[in-house]
């Protein structure tokens, strides 16, 4: 029973993610923010799996570094967008303008 549990709100954590990063496209940084939340949802369902199978968690580690590579990144372009724009609204972003 508490298996089930789990899973079903890790599964309610990644579709309120999901909802939210749809919702919120006005800010780059709201943006980031859903999906470092979706990241961590989809890390609960992982480790919730792989501990159900009594499986090695070096999968988790691996997910985890590639998850804090793709947070630097997101803030290395809301940096530089800052930069250039002054602000993270994506309206006063043309990607036509070099």
């Amino acid at each position: 029973m508490s298996m089930i549990l789990n899973w079903m709100m890790s599964s309610i954590l990644f579709f309120m993610g999901v909802f939210i990063f749809v919702s919120n496209r006005k800010h780059l940084l709201t943006m980031l923010l859903s999906l470092e939340y979706i990241v961590l949802s989809l890390f609960l369902l992982l480790f919730i799996y792989l501990n159900m199978f009594n499986f090695n968690n070096f999968f988790c580690m691996i997910f985890l570094i590639f998850s804090v590579c793709e947070g630097v990144l997101g803030l290395s372009i809301l940096v530089s967008m800052i930069r250039t724009h002054g602000n993270d609204y994506f309206q006063s972003f043309n990607i036509l303008q070099c």
